[in-house]
């Protein structure tokens, strides 16, 4: 989740990278939208969100990171 700054893209390349690499089956979504944001209490961004639980938010993650909040 994010509004589209540089570390939200760079946010949703390592996560896709992270699904790509494992070959996972699973939903990336990016969400731009303020509201939905709000919803989660989201202040900082960017933010990771993994069925319906923020995990990552106000930096980019590392590949670590993301790998922890995926459960992988």
């Amino acid at each position: 989740m994010g509004p589209g700054c540089a570390k939200c893209k760079q946010t949703y390349n390592v996560v896709g990278r992270v699904i790509a690499e494992n070959d996972l089956d699973v939903k990336l979504s990016k969400i731009e939208d303020i509201v939905e944001m709000m919803s989660y209490n989201i202040m900082t961004t960017p933010a990771v969100v993994v069925d319906g639980t923020v995990k990552i938010k106000g930096h980019v993650p590392t590949t670590d990171e993301v790998k922890k909040a995926l459960g992988i």
